[in-house]
C-alpha cells in the first residue's frame, strides 16, 4: 500500500458490505463494516444480527476491548459482572480477559454494532465463513 493510499479515506455504501455466518446454522450473520485486511486498520466492526434465540459462545479475549452498541432488539449480556439487560440504546463494553455472552431475548432479531479493537483474528474468523445476505427484515431494521 502506497504511503497515499493508506491515508485515503474508505467509503462503502450499504450494499458493499458482506455478510457471513461463521458456519452453517449459527444463530448470528455478521455485516463486515471495517475489514482489517481491505481497509488497512487494526480492528474490526460488523453489525451483528442475532437470530430470534440466537447468542454468543461464551468467550474472551486476550488483548482486545470489544463493544457492542444495541441498534435494535432486546437481549441480555452475561458478563464477569452479571447479566444485564440490553436494548436500544444499550452501550457494553468488554474489556480484556473478560469472559461475555450476548443473547437474543426479544421476539425480533437482535442488531449490536459490534467493535473489537484490537482485531484479533476476528475478521478473518467471520470473513472465512459462509456467506450470507441481508433480508427484507435486516433492511427495515436498519434502514437500508
Amino acid at each position: 500500500m502506497t504511503p497515499a493510499a493508506a491515508l485515503a479515506d474508505v467509503y462503502k455504501s450499504a450494499t458493499q458490505h458482506p455478510v457471513f455466518r461463521i458456519a452453517t446454522g449459527e444463530t448470528n450473520k455478521f455485516v463486515l463494516l471495517v475489514d482489517p485486511t481491505t481497509d488497512g486498520v487494526d480492528f474490526v466492526q460488523v453489525i451483528e444480527i442475532f437470530d430470534v434465540g440466537g447468542e454468543t459462545p461464551p468467550n474472551a479475549h486476550r488483548a482486545a476491548h470489544e463493544t457492542f452498541v444495541v441498534l435494535h432488539g432486546q437481549g441480555i449480556a452475561i458478563t464477569d459482572a452479571g447479566q444485564i439487560p440490553l436494548q436500544p440504546g444499550s452501550t457494553l463494553l468488554v474489556r480484556p480477559g473478560g469472559t461475555h455472552v450476548v443473547k437474543n431475548t426479544g421476539s425480533t432479531r437482535l442488531y449490536c454494532l459490534t467493535s473489537m479493537i484490537p482485531d484479533e483474528e476476528f475478521a478473518a474468523l467471520i470473513r472465512n465463513g459462509v456467506p450470507d445476505r441481508l433480508d427484507a427484515e435486516d433492511l427495515k431494521a436498519l434502514g437500508w
